[in-house]
């Protein structure tokens, strides 16, 4: 939904971006201004250009606007959503301008000193890597006034493994605490303009949330909201009802579809966490398959799973690793007798290994030993922004009938390990 602003005349006025499709011009375009009428529910007349960055970084976005005082804030993020992101602002006394932009820009970064690349379709931008940070890509902001009188702002940002300069966690969100200066202009507190790790905490009263378990035995009457799944609703593949502390996942799709597959994921938050499952899975011919996933997209992913082995007639434990679509089959198999499997993986860093067990006591490794990095933002070349997800699935390519029973997830994660 667009931000809206209204002005002293409970006039409406909504702040986009105009979508750039000629070719020749400024990519992705500019940010306009339109009023907005909560009467007919519509726009009067069509979006006036009102702004195209504060500094030459280019790919200007995601605007925001805001009044304070005598002036019109806003507040928008500009040089691609990579090493060269920004949080940039302009203001103006009308809300249509003409506006002037911060003599500071940018006000938050990871890379403080300006460029031009307003000509550049590389949103990337890996050549502007700033070690002397821990926070990267940082961007694209939003700032909220307390009733303390504090200022603060959040942003996008990310963490890559920095040799590799690859981020499985995605774009993250980070907050810093801003402070607004004598002559009207919105100022890190710490000083600078460079994303600080690590902020001094609030004097607003502590609102502690509950903590989430690490585990969920599916006990309840629905699932845990942290999960996701991919295109459609995973009420039309998932059942709490089928065996009582289970959840079934009816198969679909192969994990390489981008229609329906049966895939139900929390998004990786750490790069050291370990994964755990209890399924119970009979499979009967090739084209069934359920476990666990680590999951970039449809093209990157790595699946820990039970199978059908026609060849030696009885079930299977095996791995299939996506890289960029070439499909790369784990040389050893582990034959498996009827009945539930305990099924893990564990990610130390840029390193993940999987492994089983009959009893949920004694773990045997499986397989090779994976690079987290692969499953990252950078290193697929068809995705971008989402980060890792590690879940369940369940794959009946045949009939999109045969189900897996899970009887619990486990993800215990070290929310505050740095990343190297």
């Amino acid at each position: 939904m667009p931000p809206f602003c209204t002005t002293p005349t409970e006039k409406k006025w909504i702040v986009s971006l105009e979508w750039e499709t000629r070719e020749g011009y400024e990519k992705p375009g500019a940010i306009c201004l339109v009023e907005y009428s909560p009467q007919t529910r519509s726009v009067v007349g069509y979006p006036q250009r009102i702004w195209r960055g504060g500094t030459d970084r280019g790919c200007i976005e995601a605007p925001h606007l805001t009044r304070r005082g005598d002036y019109y804030y806003l507040m928008v993020a500009e040089g691609g959503t990579g090493y060269g992101h920004a949080v940039t602002m302009a203001r103006a006394t009308q809300v249509a301008g003409p506006y002037e932009g911060d003599p500071q820009n940018p006000i938050v970064t990871s890379w403080p000193e300006n460029f031009n690349a307003r000509h550049d379709a590389d949103h990337l931008k890996p050549h502007y890597f700033n070690p002397q940070t821990y926070l990267q890509k940082a961007g694209h902001g939003s700032y909220v006034e307390t009733p303390t009188g504090e200022v603060w702002l959040t942003h996008l940002c990310s963490r890559p493994f920095r040799q590799a300069l690859r981020c499985p966690l995605g774009r993250e969100t980070a907050i810093q605490k801003m402070v607004w200066s004598d002559d009207g202009w919105l100022r890190m507190a710490a000083g600078g303009n460079l994303a600080q790790h690590q902020v001094e905490e609030s004097n607003l009263p502590s609102q502690p949330f509950p903590a989430k378990p690490d585990r969920d035995d599916f006990d309840g009457q629905t699932l845990d909201n942290a999960f996701y799944a991919p295109r459609i609703r995973f009420q039309r593949f998932t059942s709490l009802e089928r065996r009582a502390g289970y959840l079934a996942l009816r198969g679909q799709e192969s994990l390489s579809s981008l229609n329906k597959v049966s895939l139900l994921a929390k998004k990786l938050t750490s790069v050291y966490a370990t994964i755990v499952t209890k399924m119970d899975f009979s499979p009967e011919i090739y084209q069934h398959s359920a476990g666990l996933t680590l999951y970039y997209d449809n093209m990157n992913y790595l699946f820990l799973h039970k199978t059908w082995d026609e060849a030696s007639g009885a079930a299977q434990l095996a791995i299939i690793y996506m890289d960029n679509g070439e499909r790369h089959d784990d040389p050893q198999k582990i034959r498996l007798a009827e009945g539930e499997v305990y099924l893990a993986m564990a990610i130390n860093g840029r390193e993940i290994q999987c492994s089983w067990s009959a009893d949920g006591e004694k773990y045997q490794n499986i397989g090779a030993v994976y690079d987290t990095s692969h499953f990252s933002d950078e290193y697929s070349r068809y995705g971008e922004f989402t980060g890792a997800f590690v879940g369940m699935a369940c794959v009946d390519s045949m009939l999109h009938r045969k189900e897996a029973l899970f009887d619990f997830f486990s993800y215990r994660a070290v929310e505050d390990a740095i990343i190297e």
